[in-house]
């Protein structure tokens, strides 16, 4: 039994899915104008090919330069692609959960923009969902990053991990596939913070993985900072999960034996000496001890707090400003309505 697959037992290990494919794919964009013409053409070959009917829906999450004119060139082209542009830089996260709701197959694929998950690895997470798994992730046989951002991504899949609970929170990626019925799980979410892999497991815990390959970036760089890596991971931690909350308890609660320690220690010495203890440097060092240990835990109540306080004012977890192929299907975060050119996309 491979360890990294959850629930991996006869009683769903068989062809779930007819074939062929009805595929939606879900991408973010960002930064990634001259990557775009070449990643739309990989993948109409591989969807061609291994599926009946499919759509591209392109997300662009407030990208700076011309990505979104390419992305309508591109949505102009091909009636296969749905083009989304977002009223600003929400994070990959919230674009996705964007292009998820628009997506309209009962199969969804998500991956980067910039071809480091490869086009042609498509039909292997189509053949591993295919036996019966509700989600499959394209896991990277080696990631091509450096140190400081390796360090990173190992903290967000910690924290990852803790809040799925499942072994393969440590193997995830951006490239996955999954059945559409999942997101029913999340279909009314409406938090600013947004952990698409968090709320898969709101729907189902039948997850797998495969290996693929992960090629080199083709153009720009990559908009995700160590610095985003680990707020992402924060995000996850005290949105989707009390283990903070607990971590405070226990740090109080080993505190509180170490001050009845102390106390036991002044005591005994007072007894057994007829003194108390001498010196201002031992009682510095038990203040500010103490007093860390009680701003460490105030600090995370407050982020708890400050979660309940955005959720109190309802920030969305995205807008759009704009959409070509998706007006009719699309959930907008916002009450009013987004003015849009439509038209249906449908796969061929």
């Amino acid at each position: 039994m491979n360890p990294l697959q959850t629930n991996p037992g006869n009683e769903f290990a068989r062809e779930v899915q007819p074939r062929p494919w009805q595929v939606s794919v879900v991408i973010p964009v960002y930064l990634s104008e001259s990557i775009l013409p070449e990643l739309v053409r990989r993948l109409e070959c591989v969807l061609a090919a291994n599926a009946d009917e499919f759509e591209l829906i392109l997300v662009n999450d407030g990208s700076p330069d011309g990505s979104w004119n390419v992305i309508c060139d591109l949505a102009r082209q091909h009636s296969w692609i749905c083009a989304i542009n977002l009223m600003r830089n929400y994070g990959q996260h919230n674009a996705l959960l964007c292009g998820i709701r628009a997506a309209r197959y009962s199969v969804i694929i998500t991956m980067d923009d910039d071809l480091q998950h490869p086009p042609e690895e498509i039909p292997m997470l189509l053949a591993k969902l295919a036996t019966g798994y509700d989600v499959v992730y394209g896991s990277p046989q080696q990631q091509q990053h450096g140190l400081g951002r390796d360090f990173a991504s190992w903290i967000t899949k910690q924290a990852l991990q803790n809040v799925m609970g499942a072994e393969i929170a440590r193997h995830v990626s951006a490239f996955r596939a999954f059945r559409r019925e999942v997101t029913r799980a999340f279909a009314h979410y409406t938090g600013a913070f947004v952990s698409i892999d968090v709320l898969l497991t709101w729907g189902t815990n039948r997850f797998s993985l495969i290996r693929v390959q992960h090629e080199q970036r083709k153009a720009g760089v990559s908009g995700y900072t160590i610095r985003k890596l680990v707020t992402h991971a924060m995000n996850m931690m005290t949105g989707f999960s009390s283990v903070p909350l607990q971590f405070a308890s226990i740090v109080g609660f080993l505190f509180t034996l170490f001050g009845v320690g102390v106390l036991t220690f002044v005591i005994g010495r007072y007894l057994l000496f007829g003194g108390s203890v001498p010196g201002f440097p031992f009682l510095a060092s038990i203040i500010a001890l103490f007093s860390g240990a009680q701003l460490f835990a105030l600090g995370i109540i407050g982020e708890y707090l400050a979660r309940m306080h955005f959720s109190m004012m309802e920030r969305p977890s995205y807008v759009a400003r704009e959409n070509l192929g998706a007006a009719e299907r699309i959930e907008t975060s916002s009450s009013e309505g987004v003015p849009s050119q439509s038209r249906v996309a449908r796969g061929v």
